[in-house]
């Protein structure tokens, strides 16, 4: 009796040793990016089991999070400029209103996304830099005191480098990313920006 009472007290050392061996391998191997004491930040990358994940997603997806919103508010900053002055032709402001509505919702959404993944809301102390599509200070100031044809056109050539930043940055999601709503705005971001290019640069030629 005292033989076997031994041999299952070893057994069950050897299942809880293994265990946490286990658990030790699975968290060890993520980075701890964000400095967080809370255990959910070493697994960011597989939010399974994150409140308000939803579902699976990885550092693809928190990226594409964290570019995309400057990003945008970049692009819903540079169409109120457009939208704030007078003169400017009709088509180009129902654009810039277009984009100002559809953008500002996005950048709800991708915040929420992050927020539910425990996540920063952006990269670093300049979420822009280095961004591709990113307009710089000289240019946005450049922006805001043009005015009639002249905002018009600057706006447009501005946006197209703008849109085709954000399209580079959709299609990397698209590839990588694995939560289905940011695969699924990546898809929309790059079907409304093309249509969005194609349609500024007919805008920017009878100008």
């Amino acid at each position: 009796m005292n033989t076997t009472i031994k041999t299952l007290s070893i057994a069950a050392a050897l299942a809880a040793s293994l265990s946490v061996a286990g658990c030790a391998t699975g968290s060890g191997s993520m980075p701890m990016d964000h400095g967080s004491s809370n255990p959910m930040s070493t697994t960011m990358p597989s939010a399974g089991t994150m409140p308000g994940a939803g579902a699976d997603h990885n550092q693809a997806d928190v990226m594409f999070a964290q570019m995309m919103i400057p990003h945008h508010t970049q692009a819903v900053e540079m169409s109120g400029s457009i939208l704030a002055k007078k003169d400017v032709p009709a088509e180009v402001t129902a654009l810039a209103t277009k984009i100002k509505a559809a953008q500002a919702p996005e950048i709800e959404q991708m915040t929420g996304w992050l927020t539910g993944w425990n996540a920063p809301t952006m990269m670093g102390d300049d979420p822009g830099h280095g961004m591709s599509g990113m307009v710089d200070d000289a240019g946005i100031e450049k922006l805001k005191s043009a005015t009639g044809t002249e905002a018009a056109k600057l706006f447009l050539e501005q946006m197209i480098g703008h849109h085709e930043g954000a399209i580079d940055m959709a299609r990397q999601e698209i590839s990588s990313g694995t939560f289905p709503d940011a695969v699924k705005l990546g898809h929309d971001i790059v079907d409304a920006q093309q249509a969005e290019i194609t349609q500024m640069k007919q805008l920017l030629a009878a100008l």
